[in-house]
């Protein structure tokens, strides 16, 4: 796995899907193609009221987030890029997320375990955050980290079977 230095901020009036799939291919584009093997790359955010909710960068922040997505309908959009020979296929996953009411208590305990530090709209389903949703519509795996459908699709569009 390769780690690229792209700015991730989003450009003005720059919407969710935009934003994760020019994201997904400046990574991809960083990446050498090594051997023939497709390269992957994704960006993930959340969106919720037309805000783009990235990775939170203090606790304060992670707080505000979940105190903005509590008792609400959210976004998961995944942008996913696959790079092979120099060619480029690229795709946006949109999952609908919603939250039950979260009390002040409970978004304390949460911010207090880590968790939502590394993750866009701060939570994670794979993990504690599970606790707060109440309806997936949509691609449950864009949720989890990665719209695996949609990878595989690119993954063919580019050439490269998988089973």
């Amino acid at each position: 796995m390769a780690v690229t230095a792209i700015d991730e901020t989003p450009l003005r009036g720059e919407s969710g899907a935009v934003l994760v799939e020019r994201l997904a291919r400046s990574k991809a584009a960083a990446v050498t193609d090594a051997g023939g093997l497709p390269v992957l790359a994704a960006d993930t955010t959340v969106v919720c009221d037309g805000r783009l909710l990235e990775k939170p960068a203090s606790a304060e922040q992670a707080r505000e987030m979940l105190r903005r997505l509590s008792g609400r309908s959210h976004e998961v959009v995944t942008g996913v890029c696959v790079a092979r020979a120099g060619l480029f296929h690229s795709g946006v996953e949109v999952t609908g997320v919603s939250f039950a009411p979260l009390t002040a208590a409970e978004i304390d305990w949460y911010v207090a375990t880590g968790e939502p530090m590394d993750k866009a709209g701060a939570y994670h389903i794979g993990g504690r955050g599970a606790l707060f949703v109440t309806e997936i519509s949509g691609s449950p795996s864009n949720v989890e980290g990665l719209p695996v459908h949609l990878v595989r699709s690119l993954l063919r569009k580019s050439g490269f079977e998988i089973a």
